[in-house]
């Protein structure tokens, strides 16, 4: 089973590392990582995707839990919450082309960040399904390259919730 960890770290020097190696020393393999500082530049949250059973998972969050540098662990496996990637993709595109490459664009609402005589590079976000449905979608084109941020994750608000004027 696949599920989606999100990690608040101390922003200093080696906690990548240390975590990483918390998942290689077990064997388990890191699908997707991003890490960025939060609003307080000396905390950095890191997304990680991983696959695993629920025993594995919860043992990795308890070793998480146990280093330093962590503050917080928290798996959005089984919960309410929000999945975003970004990807850049330079497709192939002569003259005749265009206009079709364009549409696919304007139909999965991404944008054009560059052009060139022989290539269009697409901007998209969007969660693993969509973009895997436009890579589809260009592979006839050409793709010449791709990019892809890695997941990130974030819990829904509770429906209940009124907002207040």
């Amino acid at each position: 089973m696949r599920h989606t960890i999100s990690v608040l770290v101390t922003n200093e020097f080696g906690v990548l590392s240390r975590i990483s190696g918390l998942f290689s020393g077990r064997g388990y393999n890191i699908e997707s990582l991003t890490v960025a500082e939060t609003l307080d530049p000396h905390i950095s949250r890191m997304t990680i995707v991983s696959r695993g059973d629920d025993k594995i998972i919860e043992q990795i969050n308890k070793q998480l839990n146990k280093l330093v540098s962590v503050i917080k662990v928290h798996d959005f496996t089984g919960e309410e919450h929000i999945e975003r990637e970004l990807a850049l993709i330079k497709v192939s595109c002569g003259a005749r082309d265009r206009a079709e490459l364009l549409s696919i664009v304007d139909i999965f609402r991404a944008k054009v960040v560059d052009v060139s005589p022989k290539s269009y590079t697409i901007e998209i976000t969007g969660d693993n399904e969509k973009i895997s449905a436009i890579v589809e979608l260009f592979k006839p084109f050409g793709i010449k390259e791709i990019v892809r941020t890695g997941k990130i994750a974030m819990a829904r608000s509770p429906k209940n919730r009124v907002r207040e004027p």
